[in-house]
């Protein structure tokens, strides 16, 4: 080979190297460089998109009317003007304030110079600031003057014994942070932004004393999922605890599902299978089934104590698409 051509082989070379060079920059950029650097990656054609698993309804067709030299949209009312009745709620569960307008006209007539011969109602949606109220209860002292004998009520018997926190509070509260995770701190401020002062330490102390009442009523139900047929477990972490500056500790709730329709979500600070046994029981009753993923505990559980093993089907697949993405098939 001449010189002239090696000469083209390297300047052929050193421009393919620059491309590639190029190109894996390009490469980097998406993977490590910043956020406005990066492109969304290009649609796989083999996935369908949202439109052809679930198709989207077509839309109304909009009401018009006629007008002289062109059309436009029907405007679009609010009920509440009509006077119509909407049933947007239940009046049933919502405090309904009714307000009723007194006509000018009819002020100073005697009821027998007008007759109301209809009526329109007209609703809004109205909030007030937080829903606490106090209750207020008066115990008259009174003497009895024949025998000089001064009598009162005692203060009725709580929930608490000598709590200022009403059922109806400790409910609420519970149900704000457990049903709607609404931490104490913010209940707590919400609180003051109503009115009331009380100490952040005191609502702590509140839930727990409320939640050690409900103790029994969850070892009752929980002693009623043990003793279902077939039942259903799963676990899932949650941090609890702190372990040191900044960081906390995995704990994990571990759900279980009985033929009731009863859960309970008792806690363990690890995944240990020790504690399927110890949820369980070491005796299950003659042909029970147990429902689960395929986490190894459970089946562990199942070989010690003879129960049914049920595994969820939804996860049936995985070791098949695992596979099918590691090994290539063979044909």
């Amino acid at each position: 080979m001449s010189a002239a051509e090696l000469a083209a082989v390297v300047r052929s070379q050193a421009e393919e190297i620059a491309a590639l060079k190029h190109q894996l920059d390009w490469f980097r950029r998406q993977i490590f460089g910043q956020k406005s650097e990066r492109f969304a990656p290009e649609p796989d054609p083999s996935q369908m998109h949202l439109g052809e698993t679930f198709p989207v309804p077509a839309a109304a067709p909009e009401e018009r009317k006629s007008i002289a030299a062109h059309t436009r949209r029907s405007a679009q009312h609010d009920g509440a003007e009509s006077g119509e009745e909407l049933p947007f709620f239940d009046e049933s569960k919502v405090p309904v304030q009714t307000l009723t307008l007194v006509n000018a006209d009819v002020e100073g007539l005697s009821p027998d110079q007008y007759e109301v011969i209809g009526e329109k109602v007209t609703y809004r949606i109205a909030q007030r600031p937080g829903a606490y109220h106090v209750l207020k209860i008066r115990r008259p002292v009174i003497k009895i003057k024949a025998s000089a004998k001064i009598v009162c009520l005692p203060a009725p018997t709580g929930v608490l014994e000598g709590s200022r926190a009403d059922v109806s509070f400790a409910a609420g509260m519970l149900m704000d942070k457990f049903a709607w995770h609404i931490p104490l701190y913010r209940q707590h401020q919400r609180l003051e932004a109503s009115g009331i002062r009380v100490s952040r330490p005191w609502l702590t102390q509140v839930a727990q004393a409320v939640i050690s009442l409900l103790t029994p009523i969850y070892d009752a139900q929980l002693a009623s999922i043990r003793a279902s047929r077939v039942k259903a477990m799963d676990e899932t972490p949650i941090k609890a605890g702190r372990s040191g500056h900044g960081k906390m500790h995995t704990g994990y709730f571990w759900p279980i599902y009985g033929q009731l329709d009863e859960v309970c979500f008792p806690f363990h600070a690890s995944r240990s299978a020790d504690f399927v046994c110890q949820a369980l029981g070491l005796k299950p009753l003659a042909n029970a089934v147990l429902l689960t993923d395929g986490y190894a505990a459970y089946a562990q559980y199942a070989e010690k104590t003879g129960i049914n093993h049920a595994r969820c089907w939804a996860h049936c697949p995985e070791p098949f698409f695992i596979r099918s993405n590691v090994v290539p098939l063979m044909h």
